[in-house]
């Protein structure tokens, strides 16, 4: 059963950083795409970042470009999101998300965590 699990959230303020992880289990993850979104009150969920879990180019949302990274740590199963100069507008729920299809849509990821909070106070 694939198990991903979020965590690393909280209350930051803003032009703080967060670095959230995404524990991995249930199967080999080296041919999945690693995908961050998050979601906001009142919006729609919204691509963040992804990754190749193998290794490659990376992706980000035109929003967090600069700003955040993400990264994998193959010994611990793990796939990070580091987030620097955080801004009001980033607060959010985040969901870390594995599929087999680089894409930004969400509806192309097959497992995903329970989410977690991120808040940004100004």
């Amino acid at each position: 059963q694939v198990q991903l699990v979020e965590s690393g959230g909280g209350l930051v303020q803003a032009g703080g950083s967060l670095r959230l992880s995404c524990s991995a289990s249930g199967r080999t993850f080296s041919r999945c795409v690693m995908g961050w979104f998050r979601q906001a009150p009142g919006k729609e969920r919204e691509f963040v970042a992804r990754m190749w879990w193998g290794g490659g180019s990376t992706n980000y949302a035109d929003s967090v470009k600069g700003r955040f990274t993400i990264s994998r740590d193959d010994a611990r199963n793990t796939v990070y999101l580091q987030m620097n100069s955080l801004k009001s507008e980033d607060t959010a729920v985040y969901y870390c998300a594995a599929g087999y299809r680089h894409s930004d849509d969400a509806t192309e990821y097959n497992y995903w965590g329970q989410g977690t909070q991120v808040t940004v106070s100004s």
